[in-house]
């Protein structure tokens, strides 16, 4: 998903969260032989993790010499990420990260690939002191291994997040290997797997579903998911795509690296898969045709196919304009004039003054109508032309810039945050200088609860979404979940802490129009941060679909919440215990299922949750929080969420 940033708490594009993996491989627990409770396992569940854009780990397969710098690249060094290596001979560096933008070859002088494993996405780059900063799963696994989750029942499935679909595929066999692993982990453990997906991690499950299709009869395709996966949670999934995309398409994103904007856009640039990531109307689907079977060997456009909303609406359903650019009015005579007469000509007139406004909607951007204008400005969007048109628009399997509909899983779980400042529009000019500063931001459009605001302050059109995004997705890509509910929908509200259930909020049966958004008139505390719930278990029988919203969660740091850790552990506990007697965990109320979860109450002199913690000294503890522990085993206190 967009771009990782090098900060603590940021690395947003790993994959989704394995709280709910703890729960795939958990021990086999009693559930009380002297309240009459059978006993039941949950060893036979597998966690299977995709993770997001950026976050997995890149290793060198060459031996590269470089100039003027104590370090060289040999196979297996870390790539992505190594910041002594990136400090210290960047042009290096980069070599081992570019990809060939028109064919996804490697630099002829270095090629990565992706590491394999789960400690490839735990740490980007292990150490004392980067460790911590580009930490992405460590602490999930941390949780698994608390509970007593088996190594086995976690397994991350990385991938080399340059590329676009189809050469994930044609180059490492990717979507093959990840049947595989399903079909691996069933005979293993005799059970499905929890699938979490964060980020672009979302967008490679959607493909794979579509790509399986074609691998197996159409009679058999259901069955093979029943059996394979028993549950999908998409986190943070930015099913409409994201605007920083196109931030980083046109003037180059850093992410916290200590690169230069400009290298940030050529690195961007070269890879193919920063397009799926694009903004794209929620009015625009593809023919859902099994092009592979009709066209095969032939080059086919699967272009989108827009109903009359698309044009009667603003904006393709997003909050404003997506994109506007300053161009001059005089066009260069070349069909792609080099880099010094485009600098020429947009210096030129910019300083007559005769600078033209063009805006571009979400539609506009993802059918390349952006870049096919840009080309007479910018000889970059060639290669953004050849991208979109080959790897996506002619996809043998489908346009990934299009609509998703509900996937065909049992249970479905999507999961974001909102109410943060999020960016959903941009203003660019030319700079004057060649590629790639050739752009410059000039205004940002932002999000932010139910408004929208300017950077500079200035006005403009648009109509904000209910709430906004988690900084990073917009709103109304995140809440594109929303669709897969049916017509009616229990909504139900409370806080994120741990809570009695006084500050509890219900809505059952909330009518769902299809197309529109759902959203409770609820009450909110000040200062206090809430987590709703939308859940539907009966509108397609045997299947339950959910959606939770966190409130001030951050796109990069979700899934290093605890509270999505801990509900996720609370709904599939429920799940597959044999006498759980709703279709969702109760939201009642909300204790502590770990010593971690205790703390020190000042006020009253005491440890917090009475009922659940203890003031237990041991040891080693240097603060009275440190010494407040549960009174209870974790089985016994989530039997209480049955």
């Amino acid at each position: 998903m967009p771009p990782w940033r090098f900060r603590s708490g940021d690395l947003a594009c790993a994959m989704v969260i394995a709280v709910a993996t703890a729960t795939a491989a958990s021990v086999v627990v009693a559930a009380g032989a002297a309240d009459g409770e059978a006993e039941f396992d949950y060893r036979k569940l597998s966690g299977i993790i995709i993770p997001g854009f950026a976050s997995t780990q890149l290793r060198a397969w060459s031996v590269l010499d470089c100039p003027y710098s104590p370090f060289d690249f040999n196979p297996l060094d870390s790539v992505w990420l190594d910041s002594t290596k990136l400090f210290s001979a960047v042009n290096c560096w980069l070599k081992c990260m570019l990809l060939d933008p028109y064919n996804q070859t490697d630099h002829p002088e270095c090629k990565s690939r992706p590491d394999s494993g789960l400690s490839a996405i735990t740490e980007l780059d292990p150490g004392y002191i980067t460790g911590p900063l580009s930490s992405i799963w460590k602490e999930w696994v941390k949780w698994c291994v608390d509970f007593g989750i088996e190594a086995n029942a976690i397994i991350a499935v990385p991938y080399d997040w340059r590329l676009p679909p189809s050469m994930l595929e044609e180059r490492d066999l990717y979507f093959h290997k990840l049947k595989l692993t399903f079909e691996i982990a069933l005979k293993l453990r005799g059970g499905p797997s929890l699938v979490f997906a964060h980020s672009m991690g979302n967008n490679v499950f959607r493909y794979f579903l579509e790509w399986l299709k074609l691998e197996i009869a159409p009679k058999h395709y259901i069955q093979w998911l029943d059996k394979h996966i028993h549950a999908y949670f998409a986190v943070g999934a930015p099913l409409l795509g994201s605007t920083e995309s196109v931030r980083a398409t046109l003037s180059g994103t850093t992410s916290g690296l200590p690169i230069t904007e400009g290298t940030a856009r050529l690195m961007f640039n070269s890879f193919a898969a920063s397009l799926w990531l694009l903004p794209f109307s929620k009015y625009c689907k593809a023919d859902n045709v099994y092009w592979k079977h009709f066209f095969e060997g032939k080059a086919h456009i699967n272009r989108q196919q827009c109903d009359e909303m698309e044009y009667s609406s603003d904006n393709s359903g997003w909050p404003t304009t997506l994109v506007s650019i300053e161009v001059p009015t005089v066009r260069g005579t070349d069909a792609y004039p080099s880099i010094m007469d485009i600098t020429e000509d947009i210096t030129s007139n910019m300083e007559c003054g005769k600078p033209t406004l063009l805006s571009f909607s979400a539609r506009e951007v993802s059918d390349g109508t952006l870049f096919k204008t840009m080309l007479d400005y910018d000889p970059q969007s060639k290669a953004l032309i050849h991208q979109l048109e080959k790897y996506y628009q002619g996809d043998p399997v489908l346009n990934p810039l299009t609509p998703w509909e509900r996937p065909p899983i049992k249970n479905v779980f999507c999961i974001y945050g909102i109410d943060t400042k999020t960016e959903v529009g941009y203003y660019f000019a030319p700079s004057g200088k060649p590629y790639p500063d050739n752009w410059i931001i000039t205004d940002v459009i932002y999000e932010f609860e139910r408004s929208l605001l300017s950077r500079s302050g200035h006005s403009f059109s648009g109509k904000p979404n209910n709430s906004s995004g988690d900084g990073t997705v917009s709103y109304n890509s995140l809440s594109w979940c929303k669709q897969w509910l049916g017509p009616k929908v229990n909504i139900t509200r409370t806080p994120q802490a741990e809570h009695d259930g006084s500050d509890l909020q219900t809505r059952m049966n909330a009518e769902h129009h299809h197309g529109e958004d759902l959203f409770p008139n609820m009450t909110r505390a000040p200062h206090v941060k809430y987590i709703t719930y939308y859940e539907d278990a009966e509108s397609i029988p045997g299947w339950r679909t959910a959606v939770w919203e966190l409130d001030k969660a951050n796109h990069r740091n979700i899934v290093r919440m605890p509270v999505v850790m801990r509900e996720l552990w609370l709904e599939m506990w429920h799940d597959m215990h044999p006498h759980s007697k709703s279709k969702f965990v109760t939201k009642a109320f909300r204790g502590p299922l770990r010593h971690e979860d205790c703390h020190w109450d000042y006020a009253k002199a005491r440890c917090a949750f009475p009922e659940f913690c203890e003031y237990r000294y041991t040891f080693g503890d240097v603060h009275l929080g440190m010494s407040c522990r549960l009174k209870y085993s974790s089985t016994k206190l989530l039997r209480q969420y049955l």
